[in-house]
């Protein structure tokens, strides 16, 4: 049976606004960590001209990420990759998209990601703590229930990200405040 995200369903929407003037005008976007599916087929449907590459480290959940693939019925929506950022190798791609893993994956999956996306765009969207600015209440208490569940778990630092991606050629990146405390980052070569 195929879920659905109500996050994904939230925010799939105000992140697409927010590619569409970042993302390149074709090519291959490979999407790390795709989970249900949900905005590879929005983004797929909404950007033609760009071919979406979704993936899933979980194999439980590949089933389902290839049946919602499969029921987009999109000419340039491919069928998803097994694909653990920490152990392989990423497929060759114009852009990288991740969206709600760095928090709930240990620091070296972070590491991994910034060190081997291709492409010359890596766009990272979730909850970040970042330096000298207040965090929200939700954001603290969202990152001290991860933490409990798993201590390699949490917010990232914005600027430990940005730091960690800097040691593998990646500039400074573009900040987009997005809805419900989240933010996007969007990191060029």
């Amino acid at each position: 049976m195929r879920e659905d995200s109500p996050a994904a369903e939230r925010n799939r929407g105000p992140i697409a606004e927010a590619l569409a003037p970042l993302l390149p005008p074709g090519g291959t976007v490979l999407e790390v960590a795709s989970g249900t599916g949900q905005h590879a087929a929005l983004l797929a449907r909404r950007f033609p001209a760009l071919c979406w590459q979704p993936s899933e480290a979980d194999p439980a959940a590949l089933a389902p990420l290839a049946a919602r693939v499969r029921d987009a019925a999109l000419p340039n929506l491919r069928p998803p990759l097994r694909l653990d950022v920490l152990s392989d190798a990423l497929p060759a791609a114009a852009a990288t998209l991740c969206i709600n893993l760095l928090h709930i994956a240990p620091w070296a999956a972070t590491q991994a990601l910034v060190a081997k996306a291709p492409g010359a765009l890596l766009l990272l969207y979730g909850p970040f703590l970042r330096a000298g600015l207040p965090t929200a209440p939700s954001n603290l208490a969202f990152d001290a229930e991860l933490r409990g569940r798993d201590p390699g778990w949490g917010l990232r630092r914005l600027e430990d990200v940005a730091a960690e991606a800097a040691h593998h050629g990646w500039r400074p990146p573009a900040v987009t405040e997005m809805p419900a405390n989240n933010l996007l980052l969007s990191f060029r070569r």
